[in-house]
């Protein structure tokens, strides 16, 4: 159990994170970027849809990326090949992204010049949770490679997304995964969140998950975005 000056000193840095972090949502409005905060655990395919989302919406949109890794910019490399803007952030020993590293790494670039901006964080499903980035959305990402139990034993991530994308389901079939019993675990932690299955691989459901984007860009854009109320929950 975790001391009262450790509680303390959590609550703390939230705090401070959380300041920074409504101060980046208010530039991003008036500047007009959907920013959005992209988690999952490793493996899970992360990288690879935001490949192809920033494939398929570069050029219509100016889209760019910032990339959370504890190491190297092989990432960053691979999403470059969009055409799109990306830059890295390399974390060291910090298993998340807060705030403060987005304000630096957002240094030199005119928001102005941008529609979207993805954020894509550490591959983690515990630390990044409690950490606010600023971002109008957060997608979580399930592979189906991972099991139908993920929501069950990580709620916090599941309880903070606005949007759940199953990623790999050309997978699905060989690895047994159980759609219902997935959507069943995900209700239970989250009811109504939305749920997008795709293959970046084959491109199934790729169209479903940016008209999502779309949309959320539109109603955020339109009326803004409030402070993720539902997150505080997840700490």
């Amino acid at each position: 159990m975790a001391t009262p000056r450790l509680l303390e000193i959590r609550q703390g840095v939230l705090s401070k994170n959380d300041r920074l972090a409504a101060g980046l949502r208010a530039r991003f409005l008036q500047s007009g970027v959907f920013v959005v905060n992209l988690l999952s655990s490793p493996g899970a395919g992360k990288t690879r849809l935001l490949e192809e989302t920033l494939r398929r919406m570069h050029g219509r949109l100016r889209v760019a990326a910032i990339v959370g890794d504890l190491a190297t910019d092989n990432d960053a490399q691979r999403l470059a090949r969009s055409g799109a803007p990306v830059r890295q952030i390399q974390t060291g020993d910090m298993c998340h992204l807060e705030a403060h590293l987005i304000e630096q790494h957002l240094e030199g670039w005119n928001l102005d010049e941008l529609d979207v901006l993805f954020i894509e964080n550490v591959g983690n499903l515990v630390c990044p949770t409690g950490y606010d980035l600023g971002e109008a959305a957060r997608a979580v990402i399930l592979s189906v490679t991972e099991g139908e139990d993920k929501p069950l034993k990580y709620p916090g991530a599941f309880i903070s997304a606005d949007c759940i994308v199953v990623t790999k389901v050309d997978l699905a079939e060989a690895v047994e995964f159980d759609r219902r019993t997935a959507e069943a675990n995900i209700a239970v932690v989250h009811p109504g969140v939305p749920v997008i299955y795709t293959s970046a691989r084959t491109g199934a459901g790729m169209d479903d998950w940016i008209a999502w984007l779309d949309a959320r860009r539109y109603e955020t854009m339109a009326v803004g975005t409030p402070s993720p109320g539902s997150r505080e929950g997840s700490r």
